[in-house]
């Protein structure tokens, strides 16, 4: 049985009446572990070597950084496949999904490693003779990060990796459901060199954690990647400090597809990026609007490839979709088939969890669903796509935008002129067109209204984590009088 806890100054934190919570499969739903609850002691220690790891951290030449960094890629590679099973146990998702996202999280590494050495200033045209103007670019302190349990590895790695890449000492607290992945993430940043006080992980109750780390001084921003209930929450504790964040809560991605493609072949690619980590993603495809003229064929061949998915334990190789990650879910999924169907929504195939051991629900497809259900107006963030038909773009548009969320959206077509005009009406911070990629390690990932905002990845995610400074300076001291 594998066990979780709290890393401070590169130590295991203990001490006497902590807590601990098992660790399931949700495949299996049996304990494969414990996770340590950190206690408020140990969250003052983990500030307190921040502050410590900080001072070393920013005097560490970029160079120096880069190397670290790309020491912690080469063993996270090396251990892909330790790291891919710990991620479908304690998650669900397939093991070939798992892997992919352990080389997602060194590709994104490797890229801020890079990174790192460009965070530039630049040297302004003077005013006065004799006084020069220069901006610099500093790391802006201690960070707190935080993370959600559907990417157990990614997610860690991008806060690491900005944070690092910057100059700053980081406090990650991942999720006490999946706690193993990101253990094994920290701890290849530690055997590469990572000076201990610089990279510390803590697990706990997220309520006392995220307010004891964020009210304290030490901390001078927070990373949050989750609901945007919760993110309003961590939002409304960080102004009180007046520390920056960023924040990448939920969203409800809707894809537009126009009739001039091809049904049968757009509906099968759908299918395979709507039901990618059972649909617990946050850049999911969410909501279909098919255009009239291929409205039914789209449906038909949607259903179809949606039935035959493989869904099983993901340690099975040949399954294509595991379980949802934990019980909540199967009851979110349970009452949103129902409302749907009250709403008048046309039930495709699917609806009903599958067995009675593990968190299995069945792919779910619902047709001719009305604005009204609920469905249409909540992020589902699991294995149920609902499909609507539209006319012009006019309309769908004013549809698609008239959500308060903005992360990613999609659309397809063969014109360019529609992608064009698609793409400037579209409300999101990541929009794809004709495919469903829309996160590089190059590129900036975040999203626009109560989506959040800033950005993770690219260089967007670098300067996350930098502050400006404007220096001026008389090139001569002479003024000043003798020494």
């Amino acid at each position: 049985m594998e066990q979780a806890f709290s890393i401070i100054s590169g130590k295991r934190w203990s001490s006497p009446g902590m807590r601990t919570a098992d660790v399931l499969n949700p495949a299996t739903e049996e304990i494969i572990g414990t996770v340590e609850l950190i206690d408020p002691a140990g969250l003052d220690q983990a500030l307190a070597a921040a502050a410590r790891g900080f001072t070393v951290w920013k005097n560490t030449s970029a160079y120096d950084r880069a190397t670290v960094m790309r020491k912690a890629v080469a063993i996270i590679r090396s251990r892909k496949d330790e790291i891919a099973r710990a991620m479908t146990l304690e998650q669900g998702k397939p093991l070939a999904e798992s892997l992919g996202e352990v080389a997602a999280c060194a590709d994104n590494i490797e890229w801020m490693a890079e990174e790192c050495t460009r965070a530039y200033g630049r040297l302004l045209v003077p005013r006065t003779p004799g006084v020069n103007q220069l901006v610099r670019r500093e790391p802006i302190g201690p960070v707190a990060s935080f993370c959600p349990w559907n990417f157990p590895a990614l997610t860690p790695a991008r806060k690491i990796a900005g944070a690092l890449a910057a100059g700053c000492s980081l406090i990650l607290k991942p999720a006490e459901e999946t706690p193993l992945t990101a253990a094994l993430i920290v701890q290849a940043f530690h055997e590469a060199g990572v000076p201990p006080d610089v990279l510390s992980l803590v697990y706990g109750e997220p309520r006392q954690v995220s307010a004891h780390l964020i009210a304290s001084p030490i901390i001078r921003k927070i990373s949050f990647t989750g609901s945007t209930p919760v993110g309003k929450l961590l939002l409304t504790l960080a102004a009180q400090g007046v520390k920056r964040a960023t924040m990448e809560l939920g969203g409800h991605a809707p894809v537009v597809v126009f009739d001039d493609v091809d049904p049968v072949k757009t509906a099968q690619q759908a299918v395979a990026a709507k039901f990618r980590n059972a649909g617990q993603v946050c850049t999911s495809p969410t909501r279909f609007y098919v255009q009239a003229g291929i409205y039914p064929q789209f449906v038909k061949a949607f259903a179809e490839a949606a039935r035959a998915l493989r869904v099983g334990d993901g340690m099975d190789t040949t399954m294509q979709m595991g379980p949802l990650a934990n019980s909540r879910r199967l009851d979110a999924m349970a009452a949103i088939t129902a409302d749907a169907l009250a709403a008048g929504a046309r039930l495709e195939c699917g609806g009903e969890r599958i067995g009675s051991r593990g968190y299995f629900f069945a792919p779910t497809v619902f047709s001719d669903v009305p604005e009204s259900a609920r469905i249409m107006q909540d992020e589902p963030f699991g294995p149920i796509a609902p499909i609507a038909p539209f006319n012009t773009l006019e309309e769908v548009a004013e549809r698609v935008n008239g959500l308060p969320f903005g992360l990613a959206a999609y659309a397809m077509t063969r014109s360019l002129a529609r992608a064009t005009a698609i793409g400037e009406l579209l409300e999101a911070g990541m929009v794809g067109i004709n495919h469903y990629t829309v996160s590089t390690p190059a590129s900036p990932f975040g999203g626009v209204k109560e989506s959040g905002y800033g950005s993770e990845g690219g260089t967007e995610g670098l300067d996350a984590y930098l502050v400006t400074k404007s220096v001026t300076q008389r090139s001569s001291g002479a003024d000043l009088g003798p020494l």
